[in-house]
């Protein structure tokens, strides 16, 4: 199916300059929206609010196509083929943009922010201007705005209050160094198991606790295998949208607001759906027999910076990075 989606796109869509389908002069150009999460969830839903809005507010000057789901492939795939112009757009978390600039990979280390509205007052700092800007000039990928949403959070047989709480614990974690090294500080033994056997693993015993996003791991069922639900959010992640720098800048004035002013508005909407849907979630949870757990989270905090100094050691991002968004106030 998906390359069947990649064959028409290519052949019925030809590509003229700056990722613009061939098209009569004077014709409405049409541009791609390049989707990649599931249908349904935040991330896909502000896409959509984004297209929806270009779509009402630039009737006649341009019109934005949004695949949605993985139609056109990975993220990795669907952000290589905007580079190269095939896709005008693409919305997703930034931490994808780690394999093109090294600094976006700290967004993938846990603890790094303290709340949703740090991690706003990050995305609107001088630092986050400068990574979105090295992507910018050197992969030709503008930033049109960027929010926080949705945390992963921790699930496990018993309780964990602290760091100390996780001593030898078999816990699932995705094989990702930042995620690996950030649960070998905190104690636990990671072990491999894949995504969608998770809850047997809970299950059975095979692992001991399990970590991920909330809206995900609620409908996996984890909090039924693993009863003990921490609110870590270890991990606070982020939506936004981006473009093709060609493209945009081929496009008038006035359509360019168009398309800043509603992908700000989008972004918004979606932090706002991202909280609201964690409360339910939450609520749910408990509702089905979960014990539901706030953690202090200064401790596991304090335990994932004595293991910055080795990543950066390793090179994962730049030295002070890390301690430099912390400092955010």
């Amino acid at each position: 199916m998906r390359r069947q989606v990649i064959k028409g796109l290519a052949g019925g869509l030809a590509l003229g300059a700056a990722g613009f389908p061939a098209r009569p002069a004077n014709a409405q150009p049409t541009l791609v929206f390049g989707g990649s999460d599931a249908v349904g969830t935040v991330l896909d839903r502000t896409n959509a609010m984004f297209t929806k809005l270009v779509n009402e507010r630039a009737t006649g000057k341009v019109k934005i196509n949004f695949i949605q789901g993985e139609q056109l492939g990975s993220d990795v795939q669907v952000i290589e083929q905007m580079m190269k112009g095939s896709v005008a757009f693409y919305g997703d978390v930034l931490d994808w943009y780690a394999n093109w600039v090294k600094d976006f990979a700290v967004l993938a280390w846990g603890f790094t922010f303290r709340d949703n509205d740090h991690f706003q007052k990050f995305i609107d700092s001088p630092t986050f201007a400068a990574m979105a800007e090295e992507l910018r000039t050197k992969q030709g990928l503008r930033i049109l705005a960027a929010a926080p949403t949705q945390p992963r959070i921790l699930f496990a047989k018993k309780a964990v209050q602290s760091p100390d709480d996780l001593k030898d614990v078999k816990m699932r974690v995705p094989e990702i160094k930042t995620y690996l090294n950030l649960w070998q500080a905190m104690g636990t033994k990671p072990a491999r198991v894949a995504w969608a056997e998770v809850f047997l693993g809970l299950k059975t015993g095979v692992i001991d606790a399990a970590e991920g996003p909330i809206g995900s791991a609620y409908a996996q069922k984890f909090h039924t295998a693993a009863p003990a639900v921490m609110r870590t959010d270890h991990l606070l992640s982020s939506l936004h949208i981006t473009v093709n720098d060609k493209v945009f800048a081929s496009l008038p004035a006035d359509v360019q607001k168009i398309m800043v002013d509603a992908a700000k508005e989008a972004v918004i909407w979606g932090r706002r759906e991202s909280e609201a849907e964690t409360d339910d979630l939450t609520k749910k949870m408990a509702a089905e027999g979960a014990k539901v757990i706030t953690v202090d989270r200064t401790p596991f905090a304090q335990r994932a910076l004595s293991a910055v100094e080795g990543m950066e050691r390793d090179g994962a991002w730049p030295a002070g990075l890390y301690q430099k968004i912390r400092d955010i106030r």
